[in-house]
């Protein structure tokens, strides 16, 4: 199994010991090593990078346009994370990241009025910025 250090910044252990890096795409992905072996990016423009990776369309500030598809890619991030390096990024790599690693955090069993806390005690303490994005964690139905 592949994992981050987890010294590494935006690193998150989940608590069933997978790790998640986040991060802001406004930051390059330039001295970043290792690359992760998949990506998940949360903008409301195409985004790709030169590692395999998959696009929500998903505003600033705001939910993803389809949130099936959302929960279907962060489903498939999560059972990536088992075996592979992956990391979950956005614009500024906090509300829409926030976001997706507390949903990410209840795939690991973190209860679902309890993700946001979870997040920001164990990645940034803003994270998950708006009240519709903290309601969409609690709310959102996790497909198995």
């Amino acid at each position: 199994m592949t994992q981050w250090s987890p010294d590494l910044e935006g690193v998150v252990t989940l608590p069933g010991g997978r790790r998640i890096r986040g991060r802001a795409l406004r930051d390059g992905s330039a001295g970043f090593e290792p690359a992760p072996d998949f990506g998940l990016y949360l903008t409301a423009q195409y985004h790709e990078e030169r590692w395999p990776s998959r696009w929500i369309a998903w505003p600033d500030f705001r939910l993803p346009r389809t949130p099936s598809d959302a929960i279907a890619a962060l489903r498939e991030a999560y059972d990536r994370s088992a075996t592979e390096r992956v990391e979950v990024a956005c614009d500024g790599g906090t509300g829409r990241t926030g976001t997706a690693l507390a949903l990410l955090a209840r795939f690991d069993g973190v209860p679902a009025d309890e993700a946001v806390a979870w997040v920001r005690a164990n990645y940034r303490p803003r994270a998950v910025e708006t009240p519709w994005q903290r309601r969409f964690v609690r709310r959102v139905h996790l497909s198995a």
